[in-house]
């Protein structure tokens, strides 16, 4: 979905949650992953796979210079010769840790064996966000959760949208410590480097 098409999906939903929660949520991602240079992986049921939100935020990516907030795509099956961009199975939840950030796709209940794991990447130190239907045991495990209830005026397809636009926005917040320091500290280096005013 390009620029044009979610400003035009912001404008019809003013006035709800939407627009302000998706930003409240990609601020979160991006406070997330920015810090630690990457690491963010994407994971979605067994039914649903986010393959749509994972290209978007590869875009996003590119387009805002924040090659952080490109994901790896963790796959439940992953098929003999796929690509690597499309390779990676559920095992490299195992590996996630501290500095990593695990975005849990769920519009259903994920099965058993992937609430494991994400529990477990949650003890290892991986921050965890959902974009969820609303099963508690997901929410229960993220530290940062958006839900789409059924019967909102959005559904979970629309909210990727929203939030993968808003992640590459250059007007939120800047992430905890990092970029603005090194943004105040490059314009602080560019004065005192700069050539001293002529005067006539």
């Amino acid at each position: 979905m390009d620029a044009v098409r979610v400003a035009l999906l912001r404008e019809v939903l003013a006035g709800t949650e939407w627009p302000v929660a998706a930003r409240r949520f990609a601020g979160a991602l991006r406070s997330s992953v920015v810090p630690h240079r990457g690491g963010l992986l994407l994971v979605g049921t067994e039914e649903y796979e986010p393959w749509h939100l994972a290209a978007h935020l590869v875009d996003e990516s590119a387009w805002s210079g924040l090659p952080e907030l490109a994901p790896t795509l963790v796959r439940h099956r992953v098929r003999p010769g796929a690509p690597a961009h499309l390779a990676v199975g559920l095992g490299r939840l195992e590996a996630a840790g501290r500095g990593a950030t695990l975005l849990m796709v769920a519009p259903g209940r994920p099965d058993a064996g992937v609430l494991q794991r994400v529990h477990d990447a949650r003890r290892a130190g991986a921050t965890v966000l959902s974009l969820d239907g609303g099963d508690e045991e997901v929410r229960g495990l993220a530290h940062e959760a958006l839900t789409v209830v059924e019967g909102a005026e959005v559904d979970l397809d629309t909210v990727q949208h929203l939030v993968s636009a808003a992640a590459g926005e250059n007007s939120l917040p800047s992430p905890r410590g990092g970029r603005r320091f090194r943004d105040r500290l490059s314009a602080l280096a560019d004065r005192l480097t700069a050539p001293p005013p002529t005067r006539w």
